[in-house]
């Protein structure tokens, strides 16, 4: 007869094997973080520019197979289960991708251009109007 611990060590290859474990301690860690997240402090909204960054973040983490760290991002952010389309990151992004590029995320294609300096200058990084919140005249949409 089996003991404790052999059953303990059999049904934790398992769940490894079928991959299920690393989700499984990832939802446990999404939702114990919610249940001690101080509810009084505010997060930012998920404007239209937070829901980008995210999505980019999102893909960044899931290509790297961060699975267990995109699922707290998700919980943890409000962003949608469901995840954005490509090709609408790219139009959002006002991005021209090459059909090469499309196996690496995004992330990636952005931070090649600026260590290659395409452009032969500098990128001038200016903080948006309201971070937080759409600029005056601006919808916010998702």
């Amino acid at each position: 007869m089996a003991t404790v611990t052999e059953l303990k060590c059999a049904l934790r290859e398992a769940l490894e094997s079928r991959g299920v474990l690393g989700q499984l301690k990832a939802r446990i860690r999404a939702e114990v973080f919610q249940a001690l997240d101080d509810q009084s402090e505010t997060r930012p909204p998920l404007t239209h520019q937070n829901l980008l960054i995210n999505e980019l973040i999102r893909e960044y983490l899931e290509f790297n197979k961060y699975r267990y760290t995109a699922s707290v991002l998700t919980a943890e952010s409000g962003q949608p289960e469901a995840r954005l389309d490509r090709q609408f990151l790219v139009s959002e992004l006002n991005v021209v991708e090459d059909p090469s590029a499309r196996a690496v995320p995004l992330l990636y294609g952005l931070l090649s251009h600026f260590l290659s300096g395409r452009d032969g200058g500098t990128f001038l990084i200016r903080n948006p109007p309201e971070p937080h919140r759409p600029a005056d005249g601006e919808q916010e949409s998702l």
